[in-house]
């Protein structure tokens, strides 16, 4: 398979789920951040682990100290994954609202987009933050993370669809894209 059609892939599969993600309840999406913030925490040396080889490959590569601290990942930095689930929910909140002269209501409410693309370089809490942002706001994600993280994003993102997809969130609304190749993007 090409990396087009790898991505293209992960991409239709984010569609197909996207509406469903859509009109998932709070209390499932809820249910999923908080399953999927147990499960990195559970999953702590896997992770760290996977970072610990990004991390020897950004030293052998002589990676600036600036990158390696936003490469590093420590216990702290994972249990702050757990934030995301404490949010209210954005969906469904009225923004504005008014009644027209002609007796028509005019109201602004927040609603998922559908399917969101981030690419973003070495900082793997960015997966599990973005994931859980996405979720968080009925959004499917595709995610594309520097390959100076990519071991600790391959672990992160993968322990993260396990765990929601288990907690009701619809499989394909997390997709992330483990591929160093430039022709991804």
């Amino acid at each position: 398979m090409t990396t087009y059609e790898m991505v293209r892939t992960k991409a239709e599969a984010a569609h197909r789920a996207a509406g469903e993600l859509a009109v998932t309840s709070t209390v499932i999406k809820n249910k999923a951040l908080l399953a999927m913030a147990d499960a990195l925490e559970a999953g702590a040396a896997e992770i760290l682990a996977a970072n610990a080889k990004d991390m020897e490959a950004g030293r052998a590569n002589n990676m600036k100290e600036s990158m390696l601290d936003r490469l590093a990942l420590s216990q702290v930095r994972i249990n702050a994954m757990r934030q995301v689930a404490q949010l209210e929910d954005p969906v469904g909140n009225v923004l504005d609202g008014r009644r027209l002269p002609n007796g028509l209501t005019v109201t602004k409410v927040r609603v998922p987009l559908g399917v969101i693309g981030i690419i973003y370089e070495a900082r793997p809490n960015v997966t599990a933050d973005a994931i859980g942002l996405c979720v968080k706001s009925g959004n499917a994600v595709i995610l594309k993370g520097g390959s100076e993280a990519l071991q600790s994003n391959i672990v992160i993102a993968g322990i993260l669809t396990q765990a929601a997809e288990a907690a009701g969130i619809p499989a394909g609304a997390i997709q992330f894209v483990d591929s160093s190749d430039r022709q991804a993007v």
